[in-house]
């Protein structure tokens, strides 16, 4: 903890600081002037500025009055100085402070023959580099794949395999004299180890090791910005529109799961099960993850009963519970023969993998248009309608009690106030007072639109087997597709443009970036992984084939050590993040050992 001793005038103030705080001192040096100081931070769109401090005038000339101050350093801050009295601007000026630095705002008049005030920033301490742990965090965990990955490559070289296999087999004849106890043999099994880790090329339709190790990254992702992510900005869901690590990780999630859903649904239909057999498999997976999902949703353990009154319903396994189960019965109604392969042959269309599921897009192109239409024509009361702002302070005030304009009205008036989320990413900037969930009912609709692009990849993938460059084209042609698209609805820009990105909303924009950016990474784990073989998808492809019982496990034991235990500094970015790294790695290790011991949680 950070404890600033001020000493001034006549008295001694004790200011302590918290993390992402950094203390001002105003120093009012204007005669007779008593100053009103109101800040914002420059995240927060079109809001109104808030009171930050009252700095009166000292009474005694050439003796300014001081007032102390604690301000956010997550991002910039607008500060605005007004005379009391009269209401009126003094100055107004941006600034961005450091964490834990100490700063002092002098506001005094210019003798420079003009009536002039001055409003100067001076810096009496310098801040930290709160961002110097993650560096570092960065750099070790490349250091580790670079040595992992060099091990690895040295192991695959037969001469120096067979010299580490000499030298093992030299060590265990030596042993095995001296204590004439053993078993031959015994020393090969390293090497035989070696090569069963090896990646071998796919001869039919294997489980496809780039979809398990995106999987793993989405999830390990998740684990970590849920355990805190170090506590930082960026590793918190955006207050309202724009994208941080947190906001990539759920999409991409759905994306993949909509990927397994068609290659998983294929392969069981070519092994003879009945599609009446699978709706059922559908809907009971889809039940139990909806079930489960409330129970982690509402955790209680320690707070005594929970009121059905207060229970949250929507929540991230019931969204995904309600979109396996739409796109996976669409997809099993239209399931159509897998085409044969047929790369020489002319008359083979290129676009088969879209027109083959024609009647498929009409139902997600018209879900698309029933969402549209519920965001921009659904009278909301008291908000206007197409709103899509955040409420609160937000928009100068205007609209306080909008949140999420349509999809908030839709979740208040369907599952009523106290059964949603009641403390949304708004409320820290906009400082919004009406609950809202981001996995409510309207953006549902566009995780289903998410799932599906993530089986159109699932087609690609199936429909153009051992065609890598026809596989690579089309990735590149949607990620290209869906940027474009991103880039008309946002005007390249965070706040400004048609429908911007935004996570609470799941809006269409959101799912057309994310969209792109997974098949970006399609393009490059595909060729990598399950082509070349040059990374097997380690440590992410653990978790990424456990990923449920990571995903619960998360969520139960998040407050249970090893997972968590007490700081010794608990405004300290490096300890947060220290945690956070180590709990997250200890689910990579869990994922790892039940792999190993064939252990896997299927619903």
């Amino acid at each position: 903890m950070a404890t600033v001793i001020l000493a001034y005038l006549d008295k001694k103030k004790h200011v302590e600081l918290k993390m992402d705080q950094a203390l001002l001192l105003i120093h009012n040096e204007l005669h007779g002037t008593n100053m009103t100081v109101y800040w914002n931070s420059e995240r927060c769109y079109h809001c109104l500025f808030q009171i930050l401090v009252n700095v009166s005038w000292s009474g005694k000339p050439g003796k300014p009055s001081i007032a102390a101050v604690a301000l956010s350093t997550q991002h910039g801050s607008l500060l605005q100085l007004n005379d009391t009295l009269e209401e009126k601007e003094i100055c107004r000026l941006e600034y961005k402070f450091g964490e834990f630095g100490n700063y002092s705002l002098l506001v005094k008049h210019v003798h420079n023959g003009v009536n002039e005030i001055a409003c100067d920033i001076v810096v009496n301490k310098n801040p930290i580099d709160s961002n110097l742990p993650v560096c570092i965090a960065f750099l070790v965990g490349v250091a580790l794949i670079i040595a992992v990955s060099l091990l690895r490559f040295l192991l695959s070289l037969d001469d120096f395999h067979n010299w580490i296999s000499k030298a093992i087999n030299s060590r265990e004849t030596d042993r095995l004299i001296n204590s004439e106890l053993g078993s031959p043999g015994r020393a090969g099994s390293i090497g035989g180890e070696a090569q069963q880790e090896a990646w071998h090329p796919p001869s039919a339709l294997p489980r496809l090791r780039s979809i398990d190790t995106f999987r793993g990254l989405a999830l390990i992702l998740m684990v970590f910005v849920n355990y805190g992510g170090g506590k930082y900005w960026y590793f918190k869901h955006s207050s309202w529109n724009g994208l941080t690590v947190a906001d990539l990780v759920f999409p991409w999630f759905v994306f993949i799961m909509g990927s397994s859903i068609f290659l998983s649904m294929t392969s069981m239909l070519q092994r003879g099960c009945s599609k009446f057999r699978l709706l059922g498999k559908i809907a009971w997976r889809s039940f139990l993850l909806f079930c489960i999902g409330v129970v982690i949703v509402n955790p209680n353990y320690c707070l005594g009963p929970l009121s059905w009154d207060k229970v949250r319903i929507p929540g991230v396994l019931q969204r995904l519970g309600v979109t396996y189960f739409v796109v996976a019965v669409l997809e099993l109604i239209f399931a159509k023969p897998v085409p044969e392969s047929c790369a020489s042959e002319r008359r083979c269309f290129s676009l088969r993998d879209i027109i083959l599921s024609w009647p498929q897009w009409l139902f997600i192109l018209l879900l698309e248009s029933i969402w549209l239409g519920l965001t921009f024509f659904l009278p909301v009361p008291g908000c206007p309608t197409g709103y899509l702002g955040p409420g609160g302070i937000g928009d100068l005030g205007k609209y306080p009690n909008c949140t999420g304009g349509a999809a908030g009205y839709i979740d208040r008036l369907l599952l009523g106030d106290d059964h949603i989320y009641q403390h949304p990413s708004s409320a820290v900037l906009y400082h919004t007072k009406v609950p809202y969930d981001p996995e409510g009912i309207l953006g549902t609709i566009s995780s289903i639109v998410m799932a599906f692009l993530g089986i159109q990849a699932g087609k690609i993938l199936l429909y153009y087997k051992d065609q890598t460059k026809d596989i690579l084209i089309r990735f590149t042609a949607w990620c290209c597709f869906l940027g474009l698209i991103s880039v008309a609805l946002t005007k390249i820009s965070e706040n400004e443009g048609f429908i911007p990105i935004n996570k609470n909303l799941w809006s269409i924009s959101y799912v057309t970036t994310l969209s792109s950016f997974a098949f970006f990474i399609l393009l490059i784990l595909y060729p990598i992984v399950d082509v070349k073989g040059l990374w097997t998808g380690t440590p992410f492809f653990y978790p990424g084939m456990n990923s449920i019982l990571v995903y619960v496990g998360h969520e139960v034991f998040e407050n249970y050590f090893p997972f968590q235990w007490k700081l010794e500094d608990n405004q300290s970015h490096k300890e947060h993040l220290t945690q956070n790294i180590v709990a997250t790695a200890l689910w990579v290790l869990i994922a790892y050992i039940l792999y190993k011991k064939k252990v896997f949680w299927k619903i």
